[in-house]
């Protein structure tokens, strides 16, 4: 009996010591920064221009063959790689408990036309980084692993949303920037257009996801944080805004007795500006595409189209902004002589919200190394927006120098990428010891 006692004694403390070199083994673990770096440089390999641009459209022969090297160096680190109906890329590591749910985390490799090569990118190489630094540490989390890397982000955000279950026929006939439909697209990918619409996750299919993404504005970059927690996605709303005044000559009618339309639009973008900006919160209001006719110097304008563009985590209160927008507008008419007409454009994003719950963890681990942060929302849409449908979801934003996105110029420091990566990484092994009862 003293003997058995003696043995059990031995045991508790040799599972006690495994969990305590467990917990020290992780809490300084941070990503290899210099095999990011390299990882990040290849990856721009697929697409660079001769601009220094990034043209690795989605469905491009560049986004085809960054993903077979994707592929191919995903399967060499023992993972199970397969591309899903929708065109995702996704690997697979089992867990120490394979019938817990996935944690899920990526982004997207395709950018918009001459593009920047951080955009996405740093979630997908961040994210591989990530599993690179927990094979070669011998950690085996509890939770199976999935690392996605979506489907034409940029187009039509199409690989998330079908899994989101927010597409429909019509979706797949939509052309993009490469010239494939998306139809077309994710079968050059390995996907499969005719199961597409089978895709759809329910909440139980996983336990949480992350995305590492860069900023793509400035307020980390020019206040000098190294984290961003992002505390949701904004929703966005389109509209056409067509001003009908009267087409005349611009010579023989006098000041006082035009329909102008174009200096309708004028006091409209005008005040488009004042109420975005006299709102308290962060919303933000854009004309940004105007167009008058007939278009000629010597013709008073009839008839003028321009866009409005509605963005804040809240929907009622874009909503609420583009009442009293529209109420300004009939007054600028009344006063101008004009009509305006607000036509929505099939371009809406509802708000997604990010998990408080993850908010708080990856808060806490910026903190747990000694990374400064804040708290703040994404303007620009993003995959964890329809992921955020399915299951608890995160951001980690790391610094856009000078803000600059969607251009050659974006760039993002490696040691800033890194401490993103780390924070991911840790927030991944967090997870894995937090029980979300339900969704």
């Amino acid at each position: 009996m003293r003997f058995f006692s003696f043995v059990q004694a031995l045991l508790f403390v040799a599972i006690n010591f495994n969990a305590i070199s467990l917990r020290a083994q992780t809490t300084n673990l941070t990503v290899n920064t210099e095999r990011l770096t390299a990882q990040l440089k290849k990856l721009s390999t697929f697409g660079m221009n001769e601009k220094g641009g990034n043209d690795r459209v989605a469905f491009s022969d560049y986004d085809v063959q960054a993903r077979a090297y994707l592929t191919d160096y995903l399967e060499d680190l023992g993972l199970n790689v397969h591309t899903d109906a929708a065109g995702n890329l996704i690997a697979k590591r089992a867990g120490k408990q394979n019938a817990l749910r996935p944690i899920a985390f990526g982004s997207h490799i395709d950018a918009v036309p001459n593009g920047g090569h951080y955009d996405g990118n740093v979630g997908v190489m961040g994210g591989i980084e990530v599993l690179e630094t927990l094979i070669e540490n011998n950690i085996q989390t509890d939770h199976p692993l999935e690392f996605i890397i979506f489907s034409n982000e940029e187009g039509a955000i199409f690989g998330s949303r079908a899994l989101a279950g927010k597409i429909d026929p019509a979706t797949l006939e939509v052309t993009t920037a490469s010239g494939y439909t998306n139809g077309e697209g994710i079968a050059r990918l390995g996907g499969d257009p005719s199961q597409v619409m089978q895709l759809k996750r329910s909440p139980e299919d996983l336990h949480a996801f992350l995305e590492l993404h860069i900023e793509q504005g400035n307020i980390l970059h020019k206040n000098k944080l190294d984290i961003g927690v992002v505390e949701g996605i904004v929703g966005l709303k389109w509209w056409d805004v067509e001003i009908t005044g009267l087409t005349n000559h611009a010579g023989t009618t006098p000041m006082n007795d035009r329909k102008d339309a174009m200096l309708a639009a004028a006091k409209f973008v005008l005040a488009v500006n004042e109420i975005i900006t006299q709102t308290e919160g962060a919303q933000v209001g854009t004309v940004g595409r105007i167009e008058a006719f007939p278009g000629a110097p010597n013709v008073i304008p009839g008839k003028v189209v321009a866009s409005l563009e509605l963005r804040d985590l809240e929907a009622a209160k874009i909503a609420k902004l583009f009442t009293q927008i529209e109420a300004r507008a009939h007054e600028i008419g009344k006063e101008t002589q004009t009509q305006f007409e607000f036509r929505p454009i099939d371009a809406t994003a509802e708000p997604a919200l990010t998990d408080v719950r993850i908010q708080n963890l990856i808060r806490q681990n910026a903190i747990g190394l000694n990374y400064s942060h804040k708290t703040l929302p994404s303007g620009a849409g993003h995959d964890a927006q329809d992921m955020a449908v399915i299951t608890p979801t995160g951001m980690i934003f790391v610094p856009s120098v000078n803000g600059i996105s969607h251009a050659p110029e974006e760039y993002s420091t490696p040691e800033a990428i890194a401490k993103g990566a780390s924070v991911l990484l840790h927030s991944i092994l967090d997870l894995d010891k937090v029980n979300f009862n339900s969704h």
